[in-house]
């Protein structure tokens, strides 16, 4: 899904091969290392999702997870606001949910943070999605933490709803006709 893409001469990003585990991976959030470290093999093979390592040289400094997903009228508790999307779209059809790509899980080393990496990377989930699509995708769909919320809006997404300081992710959506 995400081509091979030599973001560098030293940097590559490459899908997690199968019974691959890697050994070390430490971006300071324990949920989020323990998905690279122990989880992500077994959610490749229950078709639950993929996941990809961007590394520098042979070293793991960032990944994302990918699954399918959708952007649904239900996702949005301000009803109007989808409609208002919807409208937006140009199809001559109005639909209640759109294709999705979701980006499950995303996490930089903390030894590269604060380097233009993890936009880096958005960069090329994005293009990856709209240059050699492998099935019909109109939005990637994130649940972001709610420290991350910035990160994304500042590379483009846009919240589902208004923030809610109660909940730990906020949904937020990206919408890739922008790149065509």
């Amino acid at each position: 899904m995400v081509r091979q893409n030599t973001t560098s001469i030293n940097h590559r990003v490459r899908k997690l091969q199968e019974g691959e585990v890697l050994k070390s991976f430490n971006c300071g959030d324990a949920e989020l290392n323990d998905f690279i470290l122990k989880d992500a093999d077994n959610y490749r093979k229950t078709l639950l999702s993929v996941s990809y390592i961007l590394e520098e040289g042979s070293t793991p400094i960032a990944y994302f997870s990918l699954s399918n997903d959708s952007l649904s009228c239900e996702k949005f508790e301000n009803k109007s606001t989808f409609n208002r999307l919807n409208r937006r779209l140009n199809n001559a059809k109005r639909m209640r949910q759109y294709p999705a790509m979701k980006i499950g899980r995303f996490a930089i080393d903390e030894s590269v943070r604060k380097k233009g990496i993890g936009s880096a990377l958005l960069d090329i989930i994005k293009y990856s999605l709209v240059e050699d699509p492998q099935s019909g995708c109109r939005f990637i769909t994130v649940d972001a933490y709610n420290d991350a919320v910035g990160f994304y809006e500042r590379n483009g997404f846009v919240m589902v709803n208004e923030f809610q300081a109660d909940r730990r992710t906020q949904p937020m959506f990206f919408d890739l006709a922008q790149l065509q």
